[in-house]
């Protein structure tokens, strides 16, 4: 007996050579993603399997989004770097950037690690004296 198998990819355009990300179990999870990259199409794919893990029939179905997706809110990442080394890190918090640079400056006497903050729609930004606001 056949049964079909069917997962998600979130897609840029209809065409063959459209960028694919995927695959997803759910459509929640591949329209999230498609969002998330701006994509404006989801693809459904449906595979018609055989008893004997055959793939007897291939379905392809493209969901269109939308013409103006629902834009999520752009995440803010902090990088941090060291002027002396060179040596760089990104993090999700901005705690975390504090700690990795009080980690490296004290491993590393006489380095200066500068941080930045980063955002899609504003590009990197550096904090100045951002030791001076936490005192």
């Amino acid at each position: 007996m056949a049964y079909t198998e069917t997962f998600w990819m979130a897609c840029d355009s209809t065409e063959s050579t459209r960028a694919e990300y995927g695959p997803f179990a759910t459509r929640a999870e591949a329209e999230a993603t498609a969002r998330r990259l701006r994509f404006g199409y989801l693809l459904r794919y449906e595979h018609v399997m055989e008893e004997q893990d055959e793939i007897q029939d291939v379905r392809s179905i493209f969901i269109e989004l939308g013409e103006h997706p629902i834009p999520l809110p752009l995440p803010l990442q902090w990088h941090t770097r060291c002027a002396s080394c060179g040596l760089s890190a990104i993090h999700d918090h901005s705690w975390q950037a504090e700690v990795w640079a009080d980690i490296h400056e004290f491993e590393n006497q006489r380095h200066f690690v500068r941080l930045f903050e980063r955002r899609d729609d504003k590009g990197l930004r550096e904090i100045t004296h951002w030791r001076q606001q936490s005192a």
